[in-house]
């Protein structure tokens, strides 16, 4: 049996069944926390099942604190509106350049934006954005003939959530360097938007457990208390 190291055995001495406030998980990850600044993430397990399409969970969320993620932003856009998301800190614009460049498999991008005038082009892509996550979409903001505040929401905390096939939903809400307020100010804002985004067709109790972690650090359960409207 491989030997335990002294974070594992530290771990292994926590109540698995505790359930725990913010600040007291933030705090508990804190004292267990790896050599490089880790990523906090929440999960939240829903009473859902998306394989039906009055279940599906899915929206996007700006945290308030940020996500201390630089976003790679790609903009399918023409003239003007090519220039405002050039100016707004967009990472590559174009259109059939784009596109083609996308076909090669230079996907390196954590959000898509484009205007509607350009789905045209940015339809051709399907195969290949949609198996990522990457096509644009308008109920997510992300076509839209206001590319410049898109490119700022998604470069200043804006990110999207999306329930899978488990149930589960879990993103990141930022650093461990973060202060605690923000954590905390990310935790809420994350945890409202999916309780709101609550679909007609869910059944029952719609959030079942919610925990918070990091990326070395122990899974802790919180108190369902803490999660207005769970």
């Amino acid at each position: 049996m491989a030997k335990q190291t002294k974070k594992q055995k530290q771990v292994a001495q926590l109540d698995n069944e505790k359930l725990y406030t913010v600040d007291e998980a933030i705090a508990t990850l804190r004292e267990h926390k790896a050599k490089f600044d880790e990523t906090v993430e929440v999960a939240m397990n829903l009473g859902v099942d998306p394989r039906h399409a009055d279940q599906m969970v899915r929206g996007m969320v700006s945290l308030p604190g940020g996500t201390g993620k630089d976003v790679k932003v790609a903009v399918f856009a023409r003239g003007d509106n090519a220039e405002k998301a050039t100016a707004a800190g967009a990472d590559k614009v174009g259109a059939e350049d784009l596109m083609e460049d996308m076909q090669n498999g230079n996907l390196d991008y954590d959000r898509v934006i484009a205007t509607p005038d350009m789905m045209g082009v940015v339809g051709r892509l399907g195969k290949v954005l949609g198996p990522k996550g990457l096509m644009p979409n308008p109920k997510l903001g992300t076509v839209t003939p206001n590319v410049e505040q898109a490119v700022k929401d998604a470069k200043g905390g804006q990110i999207e959530f999306r329930v899978e096939k488990m149930g589960i939903i879990h993103s990141g809400i930022g650093k461990l360097s973060f202060s605690d307020d923000k954590l905390k100010e990310n935790f809420e804002a994350m945890t409202q938007a999916i309780v709101k985004a609550k679909p007609t067709g869910a059944k029952g109790k719609y959030v079942k457990k919610v925990s918070l972690t990091s990326t070395m650090g122990p899974g802790l359960k919180i108190d369902l208390a803490e999660v207005e409207g769970a």
